[in-house]
């Protein structure tokens, strides 16, 4: 197999444990990884802001992605590439989501705006990206600088068949995929975590090949496919763990750092 020189990882679900919380023993892996010259950076569906709490204990100097690697920062979150989704698109996925009646959320790259303070994930998202939400009454004026569009409930069946629907409706003009069980997310088309990999992959001047990532839902499996190793959390449904290369532990269990464990092997034994 091809000597690893990049490795992308996932944070909600992979690199952080369920209460958000970056272990010691993840941020040793990464010191290993650089200690070995091998590159580390991440890709999310969190907004730019949401990364920022990730960049300094894991010395990041590469370019991270946010919003599914439809936005691309700098360490010092300036913008390198930022994509939105159309309008026309943003009008028929808020749509959707009303017809749901989930909870919606939209994202610009400085805001995060929402109807209902009191949504049942608010409080959630509020600690994981460590940023309060803006309320508003009317979504209709912010529809022409959106970076993304979420969907909460915590049914997941009804989220399942929303992002039935929501692919239905917005086609190829906007990527719509699940970010976690209670998570649908629509970022601008043409932009996932496998053009992040292509892009990261051209910046470095390395294949593909030589990228590892590391994730857990089904919005990872863009860049499992673009990478030429794949490590699927313990965590995960068995059809991601299925398209992956490799399964690692649980986030619960350390299994980033496992994960980064079996890199260093794999790069050992080439």
């Amino acid at each position: 197999m091809t000597r690893i020189a990049l490795v992308v990882s996932d944070v909600d679900g992979t690199l952080v444990t369920r209460d958000k919380v970056l272990t010691d023993g993840a941020k040793g892996a990464v010191k290993r990884l650089r200690d070995a010259g091998i590159g580390f950076t991440i890709v999310s569906s969190r907004p730019t802001v949401g990364m920022r709490f990730l960049i300094e204990p894991l010395a990041i100097t590469l370019p991270v992605g946010s919003f599914n690697g439809s936005s691309i920062v700098d360490p010092k979150l300036n913008p390198i590439e930022q994509h939105l989704i159309p309008v026309p698109a943003a009008q028929r996925s808020l749509d959707v989501l009303n017809e749901f009646g989930v909870d919606i959320w939209l994202f610009t790259n400085d805001l995060w705006l929402t109807r209902n303070p009191d949504g049942e994930y608010v409080p959630h998202e509020k600690r994981a990206i460590r940023a309060d939400p803006t309320i508003v009454a009317d979504f209709a004026p912010c529809l022409s600088s959106v970076c993304k569009i979420v969907g909460a409930s915590s049914d997941a069946a009804l989220l399942q068949r929303c992002e039935a629907a929501m692919q239905k409706a917005v086609g190829a003009e906007a990527t719509a995929v699940r970010s976690q069980s209670y998570y649908l997310d629509v970022t601008p088309p043409g932009h996932d975590k496998g053009t992040f990999v292509e892009s990261m992959a051209r910046r470095l001047g390395i294949s593909t090949a030589a990228v590892a990532t590391i994730g857990d839902m089904q919005n990872d499996l863009a860049m499992f496919k673009k990478s030429g190793l794949s490590i699927a959390m313990g965590n995960a449904t068995d059809d991601v763990k299925k398209r992956a290369t490799h399964v690692t532990t649980t986030n619960e269990n350390e299994g980033f750092a496992r994960a980064i464990e079996m890199i260093l092997k794999n790069n050992e034994a080439g």
